[in-house]
């Protein structure tokens, strides 16, 4: 069971030196909890956590088309190691930003990371225009920067669970990270449709998919997206405040000498993980097996796995995040084998209704799985504990791009879902009897 918190000031107020910081703040204590900072701080955050999730997938809806455009030359092979940058730098930066939240402060590490996330966005706006295609290095250079969305992750999540009691966080961080996720399924939506026509007479690019060629505006996305992004910025700076929940970094080692941080972690590589590296490479995996107009459909992973997740949360708070970590596990190792199946059967010719109906089932059960492990962490861990395995396990899943671009581009489809059947059944053994089974050790 977690370890109490402890104990606060009785009042809540803001001091006049520090003006954005909380003092007196327990939101296990109802006089020093005040629902309207808290929420406000959720809804800020998970506005600018949709608009990292937007940058961090951003490279991945556009790299399919970059290698169809007149002047340019990508191989897959380098499309793949483009589509696995993001989720390199994803994780080492989110194994930074874990630490942030009790060193800086909520407010500050929103700011910083809503202004940081310009850059790639302005980037990727600018080299889809070149003419002919810039160094493979800028490219890799700006694929690199990309990543900066997927690393503040694991700063936002373990700060708003500051700001929420117990009985609530369940509910509060399935709905931000739920939501958050949604921003993966909204590039992949906007992408295609924004490509499609020009916008203040900005001229576009020729994209020839074998004899058919066709006009694409490229840089439509980040138009549309920068502006949002300008206003992220805005809200962060007006609205947040910070709890001082200080620890230095020597302080925040102390997880690692906890055996569940390292069980949490392979539950959360589990659900994230392969959410996150099988929404990363889902358009390669469409185009590659089935064409480039089966692109238009690439948006339905990313959407069924964070809808699920965002509603799954009041699920957890109610039943506990272990049984239901255990079903995810379970569910996504029959999912997979469906993939498999349909793989197997269809050899060079697969499926597409088997290969959708596995995939979406498998981001369906990852979302159920997202969901728990987070409700889990917070009942496992004390306050601070909790905010620093949520971010470590977040770090070390955010490699799950990386990972799937390397696996897809040296491993057969097979292989690759056949380790993940291993994999999720690996975990939902580990998630019974530690966690869900009605002697477990940390039930949660």
């Amino acid at each position: 069971m977690a370890a109490p918190i402890e104990a606060a000031p009785p009042a809540l107020a803001v001091t006049k030196d520090a003006r954005r910081d909380l003092q007196g703040w327990n939101p296990n204590e109802p006089g020093s909890w005040n629902s309207r900072i808290a929420w406000t701080t959720l809804w800020t955050t998970t506005f600018n956590l949709v608009l990292a999730f937007i940058i961090w997938y951003l490279p991945g809806a556009l790299i399919p088309t970059l290698g169809t455009l007149t002047g340019w030359n990508l191989s897959e092979s380098q499309s793949y190691w483009l589509l696995a940058m993001p989720g390199l730098t994803g994780g080492f930066l989110r194994l930074v930003w874990m630490t942030l939240p009790p060193m800086i402060g909520t407010r500050k590490m929103l700011v910083l990371s809503s202004l940081l996330m310009l850059i790639p966005f302005v980037g990727w706006t600018w080299v889809v225009t070149l003419p002919t295609q810039p160094s493979y290095g800028l490219l890799v250079a700006l694929a690199l920067a990309a990543g900066l969305g997927g690393g503040v992750f694991s700063g936002y999540m373990p700060s708003t669970s500051f700001f929420f009691p117990k009985s609530k966080q369940g509910t509060a961080l399935g709905l931000q990270a739920g939501i958050g996720n949604f921003g993966v399924s909204v590039v992949q939506f906007v992408v295609p449709w924004a490509i499609g026509f020009g916008m203040f007479g900005i001229a576009g690019q020729v994209s020839v998919d074998g004899d058919v060629a066709k006009h694409v505006w490229l840089q439509n996305p980040g138009i549309i997206f920068i502006p949002f992004a300008l206003v992220g910025v805005a809200l962060a700076w007006s609205l947040l405040k910070s709890v001082p929940m200080k620890a230095n970094l020597r302080q925040q080692f102390d997880i690692f000498n906890n055996k569940h941080t390292w069980l949490m972690t392979m539950q959360y590589v589990l659900t994230f993980g392969i959410f996150s590296g099988l929404a990363g490479t889902f358009g390669m995996l469409l185009k590659s097996q089935f064409g480039a107009g089966y692109l238009t459909w690439v948006f339905l992973g990313a959407f069924v796995g964070s809808l699920v997740r965002m509603c799954w949360g009041p699920l957890c708070d109610r039943f506990g995040g272990g049984i239901w970590t255990f079903v995810a596990g379970v569910g996504m190792a029959l999912s997979a084998a469906v993939v498999l199946i349909g793989q197997i059967a269809g050899g060079d010719n697969p499926s597409f209704p088997v290969f959708m109906t596995g995939m979406l089932l498998i981001f369906f059960f990852a979302g159920i799985g997202n969901a728990a492990t987070f409700k889990q962490m917070p009942m496992i861990f004390n306050a601070r504990q909790a905010g620093g395995v949520i971010g470590w396990t977040a770090a070390i899943a955010a490699f799950g791009p990386f990972m799937f671009s390397m696996a897809f581009n040296y491993f057969s489809r097979v292989e690759v879902f056949s380790a993940i059947i291993i994999y999720a059944l690996a975990c939902a053994a580990v998630s019974w009897h530690f966690y869900a089974k009605p002697n477990a050790e940390a039930k949660s």
